[in-house]
Parts: structure tokens; sequence; C-alpha cells
């Protein structure tokens, strides 16, 4: 069986660091998910079967295409959960 995996889960959660190290704010797993969550809501979905061979090219393919979104949705993101977080 084919498994299906949303790849921009996997690229906004490899560049959201580097991002969070650039602005001033908690990095505590609530705040970290929500920024997740909303980042992934503003982005289309990527979807990727694992077979040999194909999961590698769609990888490289993927992360430089989507990079510059990805960074801007997080950058988004950040500044809205920085404003109101949820945890106490």
């Amino acid at each position: 069986m084919v498994t299906l995996k949303n790849y921009m889960e996997e690229v906004v959660f490899n560049l959201m660091d580097g991002v969070l190290d650039d602005i001033n704010m908690c990095k505590c797993e609530l705040c970290v998910k929500d920024i997740a969550a909303l980042a992934l809501n503003s982005l289309p979905p990527k979807y990727i079967a694992s077979e040999k061979g194909e999961l590698y090219s769609k990888v490289n393919s993927l992360r430089n295409q989507f990079e510059v979104d990805v960074i801007s949705a997080i950058t988004k993101a950040a500044v809205l959960v920085k404003s109101a977080p949820r945890h106490k």
C-alpha cells in the first residue's frame, strides 16, 4: 500500500526554526503548532507518495519551488500568534 504525505508539513517544520529565530517570540509547543497550523492552512497541500525514487525527486523540486511561499506563510502566522498567544 502506498502512503500519502502532505510534504508541505515537512517543509514548514524544517523552515520554521530559521524564521522564528528572526522573530523574538515564544517557541513553546503550543505556539509552534499554532504557527504551523496557520501557515499550512494558507499553503496549498502537496501530497506525495513514498515510492522509491519518486519521493526523492518530488522533495527536491518542491523544496526549491515553494520555499519562499512557505517562509512568507510562517512569518505571517508567527506575527499573528505573537500578537495573541493562546497560552497563559
